[in-house]
């Protein structure tokens, strides 16, 4: 199957964070736990696995997560949510797809304190595709509620 036919299936939900993005949001972020990985493509030294299931673990620290594109990424953005903001956990960045007619988008992210939203100019290239994605990206980040940790 070439790579456009792959990308425009749904075949997969797994969505390869491109190295060199990821590269320069770990220099301003330091991350030290990707919550939703396998070890091919996992971000950090400490990564959460399907078999662990990073929703139903606690995340701490800073956080990266680019979680599977189906129909359970509501699930991984409510729980990045929770995590950084309702409970202060951690701080969490995550690249979603820019996705602002659903409901995850306008329950967890639009218009809430705590969480910022940069959408990305042009489309990414996932892993190692040579096209880019048939979607356009963002990048959110889910920031610790100090008022909960006074």
């Amino acid at each position: 199957m070439m790579n456009t036919d792959l990308m425009f299936s749904s075949k997969t939900e797994m969505w390869a964070t491109p190295q060199r993005f990821f590269d320069e949001l770990q220099l301003k972020y330091n991350f030290s736990l990707d919550v939703c990985a396998v070890a091919e493509n996992a971000k950090c030294k400490k990564f959460f696995t399907p078999e662990q299931d990073g929703l139903k673990q606690t995340w701490e620290g800073s956080c990266w997560m680019n979680p599977p594109y189906g129909r359970e990424i509501g699930r991984w953005v409510k729980k990045a949510y929770q995590q950084a903001v309702e409970e202060g956990n951690c701080t969490v960045v995550a690249l979603l797809p820019a996705r602002t007619d659903t409901r995850w988008f306008h329950d967890y992210i639009y218009n809430k304190e705590h969480v910022e939203i940069q959408f990305i100019k042009g489309r990414l290239k996932f892993g190692d595709g040579l096209n880019s994605a048939p979607f356009p990206s963002m990048l959110v980040l889910f920031k610790i509620n100090l008022e909960t940790l006074a």
